[in-house]
């Protein structure tokens, strides 16, 4: 990998900015600097179960493996501290075909006739500023928080092109300010203009757009008890507001109970027709390695949730591996399980498995919206020996909707691995 054109690259780029900085300011800027390489191979097929598939394509069907370089630098001496990151993205085809595109592994022409090609690639650069506890970023980044989550889910990760301000000044306060006016997708080679998510929400007018702005903080009231507030804006499409409430509550030793409220306000910005209420509320009892979660969410007004298209995951707690449950006026109800096998004696073996259920929003010829679906997730992760670190993972669903929406049956299998090299 390091003899690739991305890797060479990247390290060019790093080696520049560091001959930029004075001699003398050299040393945290080198000492503290980190880099790994991640390897990532992704099994994608997902089966479109009813007539006529999706489009009349049967299913997504792709395998391909991914090489993410990741580089962060120290920061120079001084009341302002300098440095840079850089990452360094490849995606190698390893199995597809025209008519099985479509998994987000692999980019693919709209008309999906072409297929996919050998290889994509992108090189991201970061520069960055720390002043006491604040820290300015400005390049490829990848917020995530409640007004945006760049999504991680794929081959490789979705990034925005723009600058972050991160402030903890204030003891217990995290204050979080951002720009942003081109997104890369997660199958994507170039940076593009922001959209909106309009699928199976009911929202009109959808007008691309470059600048996505938010503004908002988490403040930590007591050990157990945080609240966030984010305004965020994507211009000509949505205005939101979004508050978050999370508390744990001990009960005993090796057992909690945590609750986690959230609640968003979407409005029009000009172009479109968002009008939107969510809120979602999920419960969580862990003892001895068990979890037991039960969520609720809510989607009231004239659409259904308002959030940035493509690979970005909505903060709503019913948003899960296929289906976000954010239709209008849609209700949707989740139970969830996870078992950590730490707790007998084996660790790095994990068990996740939920059903997440919705109903009350319309659906063309039916009378009543309804779609659930089930999710089940193993991995494992090698603790020792010459493959310590390997990370093993499978991830299954099942979706089902009685209107316009696909019936679809889904697995992934990843296998990644991460060198560090500093």
């Amino acid at each position: 990998m390091l003899k690739t054109p991305i890797a060479r690259g990247v390290a060019l780029a790093t080696l520049g900015a560091t001959l930029a900085i004075p001699t003398m300011a050299q040393a945290a800027f080198i000492e503290d600097t980190k880099a790994g390489l991640e390897l990532r191979n992704f099994y994608f097929n997902r089966d479109w179960r009813q007539d006529g598939g999706n489009s009349g394509q049967s299913k997504a069907d792709e395998w391909a493996q991914g090489f993410l370089l990741r580089v962060e630098s120290g920061y120079t001496e001084g009341t302002v501290g300098f440095g840079v990151d850089a990452l360094g993205l490849l995606g190698v085809k390893l199995d597809s075909s025209p008519d099985r595109v479509g998994t987000g592994l692999l980019p693919s022409d709209v008309q999906k006739v072409n297929g996919a090609p050998d290889d994509y690639s992108q090189l991201g650069l970061t520069a960055k500023a720390r002043v006491s506890k604040s820290i300015l970023k400005v390049g490829t980044l990848q917020p995530k928080n409640m007004a945006i989550a760049t999504s991680d889910s794929r081959l490789l990760p979705a990034t925005m092109r723009g600058a972050q301000l991160v402030s903890n000044e204030i003891d217990n306060l995290t204050l979080d300010v951002a720009y942003f006016d081109q997104f890369n997708d997660r199958n994507s080679t170039d940076d593009q203009d922001i959209t909106i998510n309009t699928t199976g929400k009911g929202i009109d007018g959808n007008k691309e757009s470059d600048e996505f702005v938010y503004l908002g903080g988490t403040y930590k009231l007591t050990k157990d008890l945080s609240a966030s507030y984010y305004y965020s804006n994507l211009e000509d499409n949505y205005k939101q507001h979004a508050v978050n409430l999370i508390h744990v509550l001990p009960i005993a030793d090796g057992q909690s109970l945590k609750t986690d409220l959230r609640y968003q306000r979407s409005k029009d910005d000009g172009n479109t027709n968002v009008d939107n209420k969510a809120f979602g509320a999920m419960v969580t009892y862990s003892i001895s390695g068990h979890s037991f979660g039960l969520g609720y969410q809510k989607m009231s007004g004239d659409t259904g949730f308002a959030y940035i298209g493509g690979g970005v995951d909505p903060y709503l707690v019913n948003y899960v591996q296929i289906g976000d449950f954010a239709q209008p006026d849609e209700k949707s109800w989740q139970a969830r399980y996870d078992y950590n096998f730490a707790a007998i004696g084996i660790p790095g073996l994990t068990f996740m498995t939920r059903y997440v259920t919705g109903d009350n929003f319309e659906r063309a010829g039916v009378s009543e919206g309804k779609e659930w679906e089930r999710d089940t997730d193993i991995g494992y992760v090698i603790q020792d020996g010459a493959l310590k670190n390997l990370g093993l993972k499978w991830r299954n669903a099942t979706f089902r909707s009685n209107g316009a929406a696909n019936d679809i049956d889904e697995n992934r299998l990843i296998v990644s691995y991460t060198i560090p090299l500093m």
